[in-house]
Protein backbone atom coordinates (compact mmCIF):
# COMPACT_ATOMS: atom_id res chain seq x y z
CA UNK A 1 0.00 0.00 0.00
CA UNK A 2 1.47 3.35 -0.82
CA UNK A 3 2.41 5.80 2.10
CA UNK A 4 0.16 8.82 2.73
CA UNK A 5 1.75 11.96 2.02
CA UNK A 6 1.55 13.87 5.37
CA UNK A 7 1.26 17.85 5.26
CA UNK A 8 0.72 19.96 8.25
CA UNK A 9 -0.61 23.08 8.22
CA UNK A 10 -0.07 25.91 10.15
CA UNK A 11 -3.36 28.53 9.49
CA UNK A 12 -4.52 30.77 11.97
CA UNK A 13 -8.09 31.72 10.19
CA UNK A 14 -9.59 28.48 11.90
CA UNK A 15 -12.96 28.21 9.20
CA UNK A 16 -10.26 28.57 6.50
CA UNK A 17 -8.13 26.20 8.25
CA UNK A 18 -10.54 23.54 8.46
CA UNK A 19 -11.84 24.39 5.08
CA UNK A 20 -8.56 23.62 3.34
CA UNK A 21 -7.62 20.29 6.11
CA UNK A 22 -10.79 18.89 4.58
CA UNK A 23 -9.99 19.44 1.11
CA UNK A 24 -6.75 17.77 1.47
CA UNK A 25 -7.94 14.96 3.28
CA UNK A 26 -10.42 14.35 0.62
CA UNK A 27 -7.57 14.01 -1.99
CA UNK A 28 -5.84 11.84 0.05
CA UNK A 29 -3.27 13.96 2.09
CA UNK A 30 -3.03 13.25 5.87
CA UNK A 31 -3.08 16.44 7.40
CA UNK A 32 -2.55 18.30 10.46
CA UNK A 33 -4.15 21.59 11.09
CA UNK A 34 -2.63 24.21 13.70
CA UNK A 35 -3.82 27.75 14.50
CA UNK A 36 -0.65 29.02 15.16
CA UNK A 37 3.27 29.03 14.71
CA UNK A 38 4.22 27.75 18.49
CA UNK A 39 1.92 25.43 18.53
CA UNK A 40 2.56 24.13 14.71
CA UNK A 41 6.32 24.01 15.87
CA UNK A 42 5.49 21.82 18.34
CA UNK A 43 3.59 19.26 15.94
CA UNK A 44 6.38 19.11 13.60
CA UNK A 45 8.66 18.05 15.95
CA UNK A 46 6.45 15.14 17.47
CA UNK A 47 5.72 14.05 13.68
CA UNK A 48 7.79 12.91 10.34
CA UNK A 49 5.94 15.27 7.54
CA UNK A 50 6.69 15.85 3.93
CA UNK A 51 5.36 18.80 3.52
CA UNK A 52 4.44 22.46 5.14
CA UNK A 53 1.78 24.68 4.66
CA UNK A 54 2.08 28.26 6.34
CA UNK A 55 -0.17 31.39 6.72
CA UNK A 56 3.01 34.50 7.26
CA UNK A 57 0.80 36.22 9.81
CA UNK A 58 -0.09 34.24 12.77
CA UNK A 59 0.23 34.79 16.45
CA UNK A 60 2.71 33.37 18.96
CA UNK A 61 4.93 32.83 16.01
CA UNK A 62 4.71 33.50 12.43
CA UNK A 63 5.31 31.93 9.30
CA UNK A 64 8.30 33.15 8.40
CA UNK A 65 9.91 32.43 11.95
CA UNK A 66 8.23 29.02 11.65
CA UNK A 67 9.76 28.17 8.39
CA UNK A 68 13.06 28.99 9.96
CA UNK A 69 12.68 26.96 13.25
CA UNK A 70 11.60 23.78 10.86
CA UNK A 71 14.49 24.66 8.19
CA UNK A 72 17.12 23.98 11.67
CA UNK A 73 15.22 20.55 11.85
CA UNK A 74 14.75 19.87 8.51
CA UNK A 75 16.36 21.40 5.67
CA UNK A 76 14.60 19.90 2.69
CA UNK A 77 10.52 19.44 3.44
CA UNK A 78 8.81 21.91 0.89
CA UNK A 79 7.42 25.24 2.10
CA UNK A 80 4.27 26.54 1.19
CA UNK A 81 3.30 30.41 2.23
CA UNK A 82 0.01 31.51 2.55
CA UNK A 83 -0.41 35.33 2.36
CA UNK A 84 -3.07 38.11 2.40
CA UNK A 85 -0.28 40.22 0.98
CA UNK A 86 0.69 40.62 -2.11
CA UNK A 87 3.44 42.55 -1.48
CA UNK A 88 6.64 41.42 -3.50
CA UNK A 89 9.01 41.94 -0.48
CA UNK A 90 7.27 39.51 1.53
CA UNK A 91 7.28 36.92 -1.01
CA UNK A 92 11.18 37.76 -1.67
CA UNK A 93 11.41 37.72 1.79
CA UNK A 94 9.88 33.99 1.92
CA UNK A 95 11.86 32.90 -0.67
CA UNK A 96 15.14 33.84 0.95
CA UNK A 97 14.17 31.73 3.61
CA UNK A 98 13.55 28.56 1.68
CA UNK A 99 10.08 28.90 0.76
CA UNK A 100 9.27 26.44 -2.43
CA UNK A 101 6.24 28.54 -3.12
CA UNK A 102 3.21 30.70 -2.11
CA UNK A 103 0.05 31.18 -2.41
CA UNK A 104 -1.86 35.09 -2.41
CA UNK A 105 -5.22 35.26 -1.14
CA UNK A 106 -7.97 34.64 -1.79
CA UNK A 107 -6.65 31.14 -4.00
CA UNK A 108 -9.02 28.69 -5.89
CA UNK A 109 -8.27 25.03 -4.11
CA UNK A 110 -7.74 23.41 -6.99
CA UNK A 111 -4.72 26.06 -7.93
CA UNK A 112 -3.18 25.06 -4.31
CA UNK A 113 -3.44 21.03 -4.97
CA UNK A 114 -2.14 22.04 -8.33
CA UNK A 115 1.01 23.46 -6.60
CA UNK A 116 1.42 21.12 -4.20
CA UNK A 117 1.04 18.07 -6.60
CA UNK A 118 4.17 20.14 -8.64
CA UNK A 119 6.60 20.82 -5.40
CA UNK A 120 6.12 16.53 -4.83
CA UNK A 121 6.73 15.12 -8.18
CA UNK A 122 9.58 17.18 -7.75
CA UNK A 123 11.06 15.90 -4.24
CA UNK A 124 9.68 13.00 -3.99
CA UNK A 125 11.69 10.37 -5.42
CA UNK A 126 11.99 11.63 -8.74
CA UNK A 127 13.40 7.89 -9.84
CA UNK A 128 14.44 9.18 -13.40
CA UNK A 129 17.54 7.97 -14.30
CA UNK A 130 18.87 11.04 -15.69
CA UNK A 131 21.72 12.52 -15.06
CA UNK A 132 22.06 13.70 -11.19
CA UNK A 133 25.37 14.54 -9.71
CA UNK A 134 27.70 17.04 -11.85
CA UNK A 135 31.29 18.19 -11.97
CA UNK A 136 31.38 22.04 -11.11
CA UNK A 137 35.11 23.01 -11.24
CA UNK A 138 36.70 21.14 -7.78
CA UNK A 139 33.13 21.00 -6.33
CA UNK A 140 30.91 17.82 -7.03
CA UNK A 141 27.14 18.67 -7.15
CA UNK A 142 24.46 16.05 -6.23
CA UNK A 143 21.22 17.33 -7.15
CA UNK A 144 19.25 14.48 -5.79
CA UNK A 145 21.21 14.71 -1.88
CA UNK A 146 20.74 18.66 -2.97
CA UNK A 147 24.54 18.90 -1.76
CA UNK A 148 27.99 20.29 -3.77
CA UNK A 149 31.18 18.99 -1.74
CA UNK A 150 34.34 20.05 -2.16
CA UNK A 151 37.26 17.88 -0.37
CA UNK A 152 35.45 17.32 3.15
CA UNK A 153 33.62 20.51 3.07
CA UNK A 154 30.14 19.97 1.97
CA UNK A 155 27.44 22.63 1.67
CA UNK A 156 23.19 21.77 1.57
CA UNK A 157 21.65 23.42 -1.27
CA UNK A 158 17.78 24.53 -0.72
CA UNK A 159 15.39 22.48 -2.89
CA UNK A 160 15.25 25.99 -5.37
CA UNK A 161 18.93 26.26 -4.93
CA UNK A 162 19.44 22.61 -6.55
CA UNK A 163 16.26 22.40 -9.12
CA UNK A 164 17.72 25.54 -10.48
CA UNK A 165 21.34 24.61 -10.30
CA UNK A 166 20.32 21.19 -12.19
CA UNK A 167 18.25 22.82 -14.92
CA UNK A 168 21.65 24.87 -15.43
CA UNK A 169 23.70 21.97 -15.50
CA UNK A 170 21.27 19.74 -17.91
CA UNK A 171 21.87 22.77 -20.16
CA UNK A 172 25.44 23.81 -19.77
CA UNK A 173 26.79 25.97 -21.91
CA UNK A 174 23.38 26.95 -23.83
CA UNK A 175 20.98 29.87 -22.84
CA UNK A 176 18.64 28.17 -20.24
CA UNK A 177 14.92 30.31 -20.75
CA UNK A 178 13.72 32.49 -18.61
CA UNK A 179 10.44 31.28 -18.52
CA UNK A 180 10.71 27.64 -19.01
CA UNK A 181 13.35 27.64 -15.89
CA UNK A 182 10.25 29.23 -14.03
CA UNK A 183 7.11 27.06 -15.43
CA UNK A 184 9.36 24.15 -14.87
CA UNK A 185 10.60 25.12 -11.39
CA UNK A 186 7.54 27.80 -10.19
CA UNK A 187 5.16 26.60 -11.92
CA UNK A 188 4.00 29.95 -12.76
CA UNK A 189 6.09 32.58 -14.88
CA UNK A 190 5.22 35.69 -13.16
CA UNK A 191 6.66 38.77 -11.92
CA UNK A 192 7.19 37.50 -8.12
CA UNK A 193 8.99 33.80 -8.73
CA UNK A 194 10.82 36.13 -11.70
CA UNK A 195 11.83 38.17 -8.82
CA UNK A 196 12.56 34.66 -6.80
CA UNK A 197 14.72 33.12 -9.42
CA UNK A 198 16.97 36.28 -9.45
CA UNK A 199 17.74 35.43 -5.88
CA UNK A 200 18.35 32.22 -6.36
CA UNK A 201 20.96 32.72 -9.07
CA UNK A 202 22.34 35.32 -6.60
CA UNK A 203 22.34 32.42 -4.06
CA UNK A 204 24.32 30.14 -6.86
CA UNK A 205 26.55 32.66 -7.79
CA UNK A 206 28.22 32.99 -4.53
CA UNK A 207 28.07 29.33 -4.14
CA UNK A 208 30.38 29.03 -7.58
CA UNK A 209 32.59 32.30 -7.35
CA UNK A 210 35.66 30.73 -6.32
CA UNK A 211 35.55 28.40 -9.61
CA UNK A 212 37.81 28.64 -12.27
CA UNK A 213 35.91 28.73 -15.76
CA UNK A 214 32.76 28.03 -13.79
CA UNK A 215 30.05 31.34 -14.23
CA UNK A 216 26.32 31.92 -14.56
CA UNK A 217 26.09 34.59 -16.80
CA UNK A 218 23.05 36.66 -17.90
CA UNK A 219 21.68 36.55 -21.61
CA UNK A 220 19.80 39.41 -22.25
CA UNK A 221 16.03 39.41 -22.72
CA UNK A 222 16.78 35.34 -22.60
CA UNK A 223 17.94 33.82 -19.27
CA UNK A 224 20.94 32.55 -18.41
CA UNK A 225 23.54 30.41 -19.31
CA UNK A 226 26.05 28.01 -17.23
CA UNK A 227 29.70 28.09 -18.37
CA UNK A 228 31.55 25.45 -17.92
Amino acid sequence: MEKKIKVILAEDDENLGLLLREYLIAKGYETDLYTDGEAAYKGFRKSQYDLCIFDVMMPKKDGFTLAMDVRMLNTDIPIIFLTAKSMKDDVIEGFKIGADDYMTKPFSMEELLFRIEAILRRTVGEGDSSQMVFKLGKLVFDSRKQTLTNGSHQTKLTTKESELLRLLCVNANKVLERNFALKTIWVDDNYFNARSMDVYITKLRKHLKDEEGIEIINVHGKGYKLIM
